[in-house]
């Protein structure tokens, strides 16, 4: 996984996080991706120098716009692609985790053009 993927990975779990606890700290990414509080507090720092998060004395993060926008982005993407894999009949847990892999590759051209795809036969 490069950085960028990385980082993304973490800006989503922390928007996808902030829906359902009323403050997110690095412990809760940690437990939610399964690792080590250290690695997380590694990323935090860089998404701090990065400008895409804020954290509080107490520990609390939160995304700025630009965290917000790009988390934002990712999870759309993830969302609609492990929904239409799904709807093609790949199993949900093989859905989900491609989606997760192709949301980070994939281009704004080539996913727009899903996405109209995917409207227009839901329409």
């Amino acid at each position: 996984m490069h950085s960028n993927e990385s980082s993304e990975n973490y800006l989503e779990t922390i928007l996808i996080l902030s829906q359902s606890l009323p403050v997110v700290r690095s412990v809760d990414i940690a437990n939610e991706l399964n690792f080590k509080k250290s690695s997380v507090s590694v990323a935090m720092k860089k998404l701090r120098e990065s400008g895409h998060i804020t954290v509080t004395p107490q520990g609390y993060i939160y995304l700025t716009e630009t965290g917000k926008e790009l988390a934002e982005k990712i999870y759309e993407r993830h969302l609609l692609l492990s929904s239409w894999l799904k709807q093609l009949g790949v199993d949900e847990e093989i859905a989900a985790a491609d989606a997760c892999r192709m949301e980070h590759v994939i281009s704004n051209e080539s996913f727009e053009a899903i996405k109209r795809h995917i409207t227009d036969k839901l329409i």
